[in-house]
């Protein structure tokens, strides 16, 4: 099983990528190098500043460092905090297979929808519009074959 990646293994790694001591660190951000170990620590968490700060100065994704800071507001910016690829997946297949309306648009037949659910089972399609996609290949092969 994976350990949860935390804000302090982040910046204590990252840290040590740079080969910058904790008080070295603080010095660069304008905080107490106290703070710095701290937050590697995971006994506080950064102002949205300072987080800006962190991430310019160790040259960090400011919406990772955000997630990691604040794992709870994942859902209020639509990411999900370990979706597997599996669950894309299969999530993808049940939004393209669920849609009438828009197999009815595509003139999708049900052994249309059979070919494309098992690509599916291939493991590559994590979205719905990709099935779309894949669908419009496969008539046009088939097109110019006859």
């Amino acid at each position: 099983m994976k350990k949860k990646e935390t804000l302090g293994q982040v910046l204590k790694q990252r840290r040590g990528a740079y080969a910058y001591t904790q008080r070295e660190l603080a010095k660069k951000l304008g905080v107490k190098a106290s703070h710095i170990a701290y937050l590697e620590n995971g006994r506080r968490r950064p102002s949205l500043s300072l987080l800006s700060r962190i991430s310019d100065t160790l040259e960090l994704d400011k919406k990772r460092l955000f997630l990691l800071a604040h794992p709870e507001a994942q859902w209020i910016i639509g990411e999900r905090a370990e979706t597997s690829p599996n669950k894309r997946r299969e999530d993808a297949w049940r939004k393209f297979a669920g849609d009438r309306g828009m197999l009815a648009r595509h003139k999708v037949t049900a052994r249309e929808l059979k070919v494309l659910k098992n690509v599916n089972m291939l493991g590559r399609v994590s979205a719905p519009n990709q099935f779309l996609f894949i669908l419009n290949a496969i008539r046009q092969a088939v097109e110019e074959e006859e």
